[in-house]
């Protein structure tokens, strides 16, 4: 266990190397910060931490440097989440706000991250493997043929053209329309099929083909739906943070290039805690000299879905993390008002 002092010594290296991107030495340390202690004590403490892992020397005539186990005490014990000032968040508030669909909000909160944070951001859609029916919507195109529209509680809509076995009313289509929503609407996509597979059986003989039909092209566009979608944004960032990558920055692009890397570094949608991963716990060779920093967002207590950042080890973790945290509550409340 470190004594209290040196965990000041730290915390005063991180935040003076991540403000300055230079080494740190003693005499700058006691110069910035009121440490209460001389120069040489505070040299025997980074001596102890430099033993324990804490902080390196990256060449000889040079202060030293968190390394990531440093950066990993910094975040856990001894950094907090910097809240945003009234003014950034009126201004989150205010470009989300103008959003006028599910498309519009992503690309917007990836666009207002990536400028907040000047990192990359990611932002997953909303998993309709973790969404409820909002509404099933069934209009008539012709005799014998169906447009469905499914509406989801994150407002994500999908239209699916139906082709029936034969003509179909419309007194048939709004009693239809009335017993699907009252068994659906609500209810998460999973329990769907279980919600429904007797309800031909309660329909006229004649029309029992069609409400088959419907109901196996509203099963398929569940199934369809459920594929993961993310949206990358700001890339460009990283070309401010060349010298942070040891060797180029070639392997970190090539690592956000790939959905499934970028999926697995946000984790687990449904877990809405904030995430921290830092350089060597990216589990992708080509992210490990960088951190990422995700959280969850839904319309409710559950998260369904995760956005977050990428950057480099080097970051401003307390605004970071606020910066990611605000900006998924706006996008949670959005969803709810959606």
């Amino acid at each position: 266990m470190l004594s209290e002092r040196r965990l000041e010594v730290l915390r005063a290296i991180v935040q003076d190397y991540v403000g300055t991107e230079e080494p740190v030495g003693s005499k700058a340390l006691t110069e910035r910060h009121s440490l209460g202690v001389s120069p040489a004590t505070v040299r025997n403490d980074m001596a102890v931490l430099e033993d324990e892992g804490f902080i390196a020397q990256p060449h000889t005539s040079a202060g030293r440097i968190p390394t990531d186990k440093g950066y990993r005490l910094f975040v856990d014990k001894l950094a907090g989440v910097k809240p945003l000032s009234s003014p950034e968040r009126r201004a989150i508030q205010n470009f989300l706000d103008g959003a006028v669909d599910l498309d519009d909000v992503v690309g917007r909160t990836v666009r207002l991250l990536a400028q907040l944070t000047r990192q990359v951001a990611v932002v997953q859609y909303p998993s309709l493997t973790r969404s409820t029916v909002r509404h099933v919507e069934l209009l008539s195109l012709a005799p014998a043929r169906l447009m469905l529209v499914l509406i989801t509680d994150t407002g994500r809509v999908e239209q699916r053209m139906i082709d029936c076995p034969a003509p179909f009313g419309d007194t048939s289509l709004a009693d239809l329309r009335a017993r699907l929503n009252s068994r659906v609407v609500g209810r998460r996509f999973a329990d769907v099929p279980r919600l429904v597979q007797d309800l031909p059986e309660s329909f006229e003989t004649e029309d029992r083909g069609t409400v088959s039909t419907v109901l196996s092209v509203l099963l398929e566009t569940l199934v369809e739906e459920t594929e993961e979608r993310l949206i990358i944004g700001g890339t460009s960032n990283l070309t401010r943070f060349g010298h942070d990558f040891p060797v180029m920055i070639r392997p970190v692009l090539e690592a956000l290039e790939e959905q499934v890397v970028l999926l697995k570094l946000l984790g687990e949608a449904t877990d809405s805690g904030m995430t921290v991963r830092i350089g060597h716990e990216n589990a992708h060779e080509g992210l490990n000299a960088t951190s990422v920093v995700a959280v969850g967002y839904g319309s409710g207590d559950e998260a369904v879905a995760k956005l977050g950042v990428v950057g480099p080890t080097r970051m401003d973790y307390p605004g970071t993390m606020g910066a990611v945290r605000a900006v998924a509550r706006y996008v949670g409340q959005i969803l709810a008002e959606s």
